[in-house]
């Protein structure tokens, strides 16, 4: 899952890819498109896991796959140690386990793993 652009195109050639619709800022036709697709993508594959670093697609993925009691992981941005991201903030009440990549983010999340930097 991710939005058609030139970037994803070109790197994830041949693979099995869904486009979310975007812009999702503000957007709230998308958010609907987006949370339908989530229906029905997460409905007919049943994945283990949701996982997701963030933007604005996250949030009806993450509330679907709660209702469908599909585990979510949110894994918070890298550049982020002050505040916490919006997508952050929306997705919190429905995230079954928040990582974090350094340790001044573990005050910004109650509850969240530290898992180190990923990039």
């Amino acid at each position: 899952m991710t939005f058609p652009t030139q970037d994803a195109h070109s790197l994830l050639g041949g693979e099995n890819v869904v486009y979310a619709h975007y812009p999702t800022t503000r957007n709230i036709p998308n958010l609907l498109r987006n949370a339908l697709l989530a229906v029905k993508m997460l409905r007919r594959t049943r994945p283990d896991v949701v996982i997701s670093t963030g933007a604005g697609v996250a949030l009806p993925f993450f509330i679907v796959a709660r209702l469908l009691r599909i585990p979510t992981v949110y894994v918070e941005v890298y550049d982020r140690l002050e505040t916490r991201t919006l997508t952050a903030r929306l997705c919190a009440p429905f995230t079954s386990r928040m990582l974090v990549q350094f340790e001044e983010q573990l005050r910004l999340y109650k509850g969240a793993t530290l898992v180190g930097p990923l990039l």
